[in-house]
C-alpha cells in the first residue's frame, strides 16, 4: 500500500569531501554539513542511518579518477548503510523497515527505493548486515576462500589484515575447511586477537617481527593458499615462501591506497612461475552467484557462535574522517563502522 509519511526530522547532517587528500585521507579533507530535507519525489524513501560502512577502499574514491565510483568535491562521501524508513512516497516499503544499501555517510539518507533493500533485523543487530552478512566484507571472505583460494584439509592458508573485517572471516572459513590457518597482523593485541579469538593456528606481527622469516619458521613446507588485503612488502615475503601448486588471492593492497599513482607491484612475482603456482584477484561481483550460499551459511555461523564476528565502532557522524584514518593507521580490531543514530 502506498504510504506517505511527513518525516519529524528536517536537518541532515553529512560528511563532504573539501580538498582531495595528497597521501593519507586525513579529517582536513572533510566537512560535517547541515543542509535541509525536502519533499520527497516519488519512488524516493527517507532514511534514518543507524550504521555506516568504514572500509578501505573509499579512499580510492576520493582521488576524481578510477577504477571505483568517484566522489566529487562538495559531495557527501559514499558509503554502505543501514538503518530504518521514517518516510516513503514509494509502494511497497514500510515506516521502520530496516534496509540496507548506498546510503552514504549522513543521517538521513534520501534515495529511491531501487538503491536499498530489506534487511532482517531479526538476525541480529543492523550493523552486521555491514559486516560478517555483507557482500563487500563476508561474501568477499567466502568467496576468496571457497572459490579461488579452495584450501584443503592440512594445507596451510596465510592470510594478511588478519584481525581486520574481510581476514579475520577468511581464516575462519578456512579453518572450518580443515586448513592450518596463519594469520599477519600488526602489534601484539592483534597477535594474540587472532590466535586467542578468533582460533588461528599462529600469527605474524609484521611491526615487530620479520614475516619472511617466521613464515620460513612456520611453514617449513611453504604456503598453500595466501588470501592478501594487503600488498606491498608483505605479499613479496609470501610468495617468497610458496609451497609448490599455491593460490595467491588478491583481494586487496590497502598499503598502496594513499598512494595509488606509485603503485609498485611484487618484485618476486617469478616464485610463482617457479613453483608451478597462480595468482588471482576478485571482487564479490563477480561471483553474484555465491552471495547468497555465502551469506546463508555465514548467518548460519552467527547464530550458532561458530564464526566470531567482532566490531569497532566509534559513535557520531562527525567521527568519519577519524575513522578512516584510524583504519588506515591500523587501529581497528574486526569490521569498522560509525554509529550515527
Amino acid at each position: 500500500m502506498f504510504c506517505n509519511h511527513q518525516s519529524m526530522v528536517a536537518i541532515n547532517r553529512r560528511v563532504v569531501l573539501v580538498r582531495r587528500p595528497q597521501g593519507q585521507a586525513t579529517p582536513d579533507c572533510f566537512s560535517v554539513e547541515e543542509t535541509p530535507l525536502r519533499e520527497l519525489e516519488p519512488g524516493q524513501v527517507r532514511v534514518a542511518v543507524e550504521y555506516v560502512s568504514v572500509d578501505a577502499g573509499t579512499r580510492t574514491m576520493l582521488r576524481g579518477e578510477g577504477f571505483h565510483q568517484q566522489v566529487g568535491l562538495g559531495e557527501t562521501i559514499l558509503a554502505s548503510g543501514v538503518g530504518r524508513i521514517i518516510e516513503t512516497a514509494a509502494d511497497g516499503w514500510e515506516i521502520g523497515q530496516a534496509v540496507k544499501g548506498g546510503l552514504g555517510v549522513q543521517t538521513i539518507a534520501t534515495v529511491m527505493s531501487s538503491a536499498v533493500r530489506p534487511i532482517d533485523s531479526a538476525t541480529g543487530p543492523l550493523s552486521l548486515h555491514l559486516g560478517a552478512l555483507s557482500a563487500s566484507t563476508g561474501a568477499t571472505a567466502w568467496i576468496g576462500v571457497r572459490n579461488i583460494g579452495k584450501p584443503q584439509p592440512g594445507e596451510t592458508f596465510v592470510v594478511s589484515a588478519a584481525a581486520g573485517a574481510v581476514g579475520s572471516i577468511a581464516g575462519q572459513i578456512a579453518k572450518f575447511d580443515g586448513a592450518r590457518v596463519i594469520g599477519i597482523a600488526g602489534g601484539p593485541d592483534k597477535k594474540a586477537y587472532v590466535v586467542d579469538t578468533l582460533g588461528f593456528d599462529a600469527a605474524i606481527d609484521y611491526k615487530n617481527e620479520d614475516v619472511h622469516a617466521r613464515l620460513r619458521e612456520l611453514c617449513p613446507d611453504g604456503v598453500n593458499v595466501f588470501f592478501d588485503n594487503v600488498g606491498g612488502p608483505i605479499l613479496d615475503a609470501v610468495l617468497d615462501n610458496l609451497a609448490m601448486h599455491a593460490r595467491v588471492v588478491i583481494c586487496g593492497a590497502i598499503s598502496h591506497y594513499d598512494d595509488m599513482d606509485n603503485i609498485t607491484g611484487p618484485s618476486l612475482y617469478l616464485r610463482l612461475a617457479e613453483r608451478q603456482s597462480r595468482m588471482e584477484g576478485f571482487a564479490y561481483f563477480h561471483f553474484p552467484d555465491s552471495i547468497g550460499p555465502a551469506t546463508i551459511e555465514l548467518a548460519e555461523g552467527v547464530r550458532d557462535g561458530s564464526l566470531t564476528s567482532t566490531e569497532h565502532v566509534l559513535d557520531g557522524i562527525e567521527r568519519y574522517p577519524e575513522a578512516l584514518q584510524f583504519m588506515f593507521n591500523g587501529g581497528n580490531t574486526g569490521k569498522l563502522l560509525v554509529k550515527v543514530s
